[in-house]
């Protein structure tokens, strides 16, 4: 069933929608560890959706609530149609992309890009709200290229708030630089500005900003927390997922449930993953197991966990049993 979206958990925490990476197994995963953070789909482009098999880009386990879909696009009537779609699929929100650098997403004006046609944004979000009952948001960067001054994001986000009635702003404290970057250096060259975003919680009080970027520990989000309304967290909670988000809940949502633990995780993962691949729907181990490599993170013998579990000839066996034994090596 379909929550309302009146008892749905504050975006006091949320997982960043990462190509490759933020997929339904992944974030099964991460939803036994943090039981209220939010939740993003990799993103998936307006025509993929429309033209494309919609289960393989939409399908999510029902236990991933809160869960949003980020879209990619920029044609009005797409992403209302896209938008229509999600919510009928259960997502919990859609969330627009105005941060992704790569060529290829310029080459489809979407993305980065899109932070020099504000208008065009503010339409397609405005289209999206017109349809669907579900929370319309955006995500995007500082500015692009050499738009160095503050006023740049300042505009933007208010622009889109002002014609698109949009509530919530997920800003990537950095500049996407479109020429001369790859999409991985544009997530580590260009300066961080957090003071930026701060700027816009300050300036924007009623709306609410999330920062994004740059994000590697609990300490860190605290210190954001008080200057903005929520912290999204990308590559630190996929690769070190029990540290990074096993405080979360008691952290930061005041829910003091017992921390999940690897022992506790191993046959959890491994009643998912053999029924995954019992439905013979195609999905091996090794679709899930790359996903898991980073729960040993910070633990002695977390080298032969990782071993064991990226090894092609013992995951080709497609055996979920494997998981158990990864855990053996460990001791836990």
């Amino acid at each position: 069933m379909h929550m309302s979206n009146k008892s749905l958990p504050a975006r006091t925490l949320s997982v960043a929608p990462m190509l490759d990476w933020t997929d339904r197994h992944y974030r099964h995963m991460a939803r036994q560890i943090s039981h209220h953070a939010w939740l993003y789909t990799e993103m998936v482009t307006t025509g993929a959706l429309i033209h494309g098999n919609r289960g393989c880009f939409l399908d999510f386990n029902e236990c991933e609530h809160p869960v949003a879909l980020q879209l990619g696009g920029s044609d009005t009537a797409d992403l209302a149609q896209c938008a229509v779609i999600a919510a009928e699929w259960g997502y919990d929100e859609v969330n627009l992309n105005c941060g992704c650098p790569s060529e290829r997403v310029q080459k489809g004006a979407f993305g980065a890009c899109l932070m020099n046609e504000v208008d065009l944004v503010a339409d397609g979000l405005k289209a999206m709200q017109d349809v669907v009952d579900i929370d319309v948001t955006v995500k995007h960067r500082i500015g692009v290229d050499k738009q160095e001054e503050y006023a740049v994001v300042r505009d933007f986000v208010g622009t889109i708030a002002e014609k698109a009635a949009c509530k919530t702003f997920i800003v990537h404290a950095r500049n996407a630089w479109l020429q001369g970057l790859s999409p991985k250096e544009n997530r580590e060259i260009p300066p961080l500005k957090y003071e930026y975003v701060y700027q816009l919680k300050r300036d924007f009080p009623h709306l609410e900003i999330i920062l994004n970027g740059g994000v590697t520990d609990n300490d860190q989000v605290a210190e954001h927390l008080q200057y903005v309304d929520g912290v999204m967290v990308g590559r630190s909670a996929y690769h070190q997922p029990l540290t990074m988000m096993g405080e979360w809940d008691a952290r930061f949502y005041g829910d003091a449930h017992a921390a999940m633990t690897l022992s506790k995780l191993v046959p959890v993962l491994q009643t998912y993953a053999e029924a995954q691949i019992q439905a013979g729907k195609g999905t091996q181990l090794r679709h899930m197991a790359r996903h898991y490599l980073g729960l040993s993170h910070g633990m002695g013998g977390a080298r032969q966990w990782r071993r064991t579990l990226s090894d092609a000839k013992l995951l080709a066996q497609s055996d979920a049993g494997l998981l158990a034994q990864a855990a053996q090596a460990l001791g836990v």
